[in-house]
């Protein structure tokens, strides 16, 4: 690899950028492709989508001979609203899986090291631990503090984002309810539908293990599935 190659690559990493590297097979110079600023009338424009969507990389044919699409993409994040048991199962699925957990929850006597490990614990608003750490594709954000104020705050900043996965614990009768809040908030209406809730795949889940394991799951659906792959 390339050493400017090699500088852009990590500078993407360091800013949590997508790139796609392109290797002619048969020699020659690499090119670095960003999903940010990928031109719609590329060659391989298609196929460089197809990578950023799922992440996989491919050797494809072009009239030039073939090249090899590498794709480079942040990890994904999972930022766990609300400090709970939930929460709690919800960090060690979400590390199985290679998904990157945080969780945030102002109610210091909920988020503590001695509950949750040595995962990054934020103990402030929703509204500012994720205006910091920032939302971008590849982050998910789940809220199940079950506290209005809390779970509501964090919905606001997740659906001003380009979060791909958005959940939320609850009924549907106290679904229906968050949502009227959110409007009243100014939340725009045509975005509620990308906030899962009630949260997680119906599989009839009931304790706190078996419903992280319902999130991961329809969040992992969303990722692969639903995003491309």
């Amino acid at each position: 690899m390339q050493k400017d190659t090699l500088k852009a690559l990590l500078d993407a990493q360091k800013k949590r950028r997508s790139f796609v590297r392109i290797s002619p097979l048969a020699g020659g110079a690499d090119d670095l492709v960003s999903e940010d600023h990928m031109p719609k009338d590329h060659p391989q424009a298609s196929e460089l989508a197809e990578c950023f969507r799922t992440g996989r990389s491919k050797i494809v044919e072009t009239p030039g001979g073939e090249v090899f699409l590498q794709a480079f993409l942040p990890a994904p994040r999972l930022m766990i609203i609300g400090a709970t048991h939930i929460g709690q199962v919800l960090v060690r699925l979400a590390r199985e899986v290679g998904v990157e957990p945080f969780v945030i929850d102002p109610r210091t006597a909920f988020a503590t090291k001695e509950r949750f490990g040595d995962v990054e614990i934020i103990t402030k608003w929703p509204g500012e631990a994720l205006g910091n750490l920032g939302l971008d594709r590849r982050c998910g954000v789940v809220c199940l503090a079950h506290v209005p104020d809390i779970d509501d705050e964090a919905l606001e900043a997740a659906l001003k984002s380009e979060s791909f996965y958005i959940g939320a614990l609850g009924s549907n009768r106290s679904h229906a309810k968050r949502l009227e809040r959110l409007k009243k908030k100014g939340c725009d209406p045509d975005g509620f539908s990308r906030i899962h809730g009630p949260v997680g795949l119906d599989i009839g889940s009931v304790s706190p293990a078996e419903i992280a394991l319902s999130i991961i799951a329809e969040l992992v659906k969303t990722l692969r599935i639903q995003n491309g792959d």
